[in-house]
């Protein structure tokens, strides 16, 4: 498994990016870079890029409504330039709270767009004429639209990869199955690794039937966070994982609207349903700490590496077990090196 965290929109940026040199030297080999509705994320891959050397820098995620194809892929082209190889493209669609009401397009056609818009990166990257006739994207206009002077263009840089990974943050069975049908990883979000049976198996299973052998195994992505130790036994892990109720609680509850919300449907279906709903009622009331409260404490602790290093070790081998390839880790405690090394440590002995 990779071991990579992540960097959460812009407080304290650079705090963060010093931060990430040091996990850098210890062996971190991933950092993520996330964008919702804050500032973008494309200029702090840039900065990241110039104050490290080996990590992997990824995008996770930029929605496909933000910004045309083409410029995604000028985008994944320049950041992979920059980063001298280093740049991971996470894609996903977002939701209609975001894209209709920050973004001010139709959330339309979700899937089909995100799987155009990966045809038209790679082939930016391949450096081919942009000619494409999709559902959601037409390269140039079609005739009758614009000024009629449109022509095929391919990039103009010669770049030093024909390609950057790809990564899809999807949920959906629809999707997962483009995602593992497409790309070269998943990002699922909020979810535990040995629920992915149950709830993805026959979607997984329908994309790889046709997943191209040259994209190599689907890569899989689980986010944690992490304290290792046995000070953090039973109760002791408590005030760790509990730093995961606001933001449970904010995806169950508050990510999208009562009658749309992903998250809470992954919630239901790994067994949560009362949960899942409970949680939701109170936070879009305005209850926020009592929803937080509410989460189970069950799902806290499955879905987390907080524990003596027996118990950590455990789970990493029933992830690994599950497809896991990926962690994305939030490190609890004064000493994020150490924590790394006690990590990196578990892995290597599975």
């Amino acid at each position: 498994m990779k071991i990579g965290t992540g960097i959460r929109y812009a407080q304290q940026f650079r705090e963060s990016v010093d931060r990430i040199v040091e996990l850098e030297r210890a062996g971190l080999d991933v950092v993520w870079v996330s964008e919702a509705y804050s500032v973008d994320a494309v200029s702090r891959v840039g900065y990241l890029a110039a104050a490290t050397e080996r990590v992997e820098i990824g995008t996770a995620i930029i929605n496909v409504y933000s910004r045309s194809a083409a410029a995604i892929a000028q985008t994944a082209a320049g950041c992979d330039l920059i980063s001298d190889g280093r740049f991971i493209l996470g894609l996903g669609a977002s939701g209609p709270q975001v894209v209709e009401g920050f973004h001010g397009i139709a959330y339309e056609k979700p899937v089909k767009r995100i799987s155009e818009y990966i045809d038209i990166v790679r082939m930016a990257m391949r450096r081919e004429k942009l000619e494409y006739d999709g559902e959601t994207v037409q390269l140039p206009l079609p005739d009758g639209l614009g000024t009629g002077l449109g022509k095929p263009l391919k990039i103009i840089n010669h770049l030093p990869r024909p390609s950057v990974p790809i990564w899809w943050a999807s949920l959906m069975p629809r999707a997962v199955a483009e995602t593992a049908r497409c790309a070269e990883g998943w990002l699922p979000t909020s979810y535990l690794p040995d629920a992915i049976p149950q709830i993805w198996g026959d979607a997984l299973a329908k994309g790889m039937a046709d997943r191209p052998a040259t994209l190599g195994p689907l890569q899989i992505s689980k986010g944690a966070l992490v304290a290792i130790g046995d000070e953090y036994a039973g109760n002791g892990a408590d005030a760790v994982l509990d730093h995961d109720r606001d933001n449970t609680a904010l995806y169950w509850g508050g990510m999208g609207a009562r009658t749309k919300n992903f998250y809470n449907d992954i919630a239901c279906k790994m067994g949560f349903e009362a949960d899942a709903k409970r949680i939701q009622d109170l936070y879009l009331d305005g209850h926020k700490a009592e929803a937080a409260a509410a989460v189970p404490r069950d799902y806290l602790e499955r879905a987390h590496l907080v524990g003596p290093a027996s118990i950590v070790g455990e789970r990493l081998a029933r992830w690994k077990d599950a497809g896991v390839t990926h962690l994305s880790v939030s490190f609890a405690g004064p000493d994020p090196v150490g924590t790394l090394r006690k990590l990196r440590s578990l892995i290597e002995e599975l």
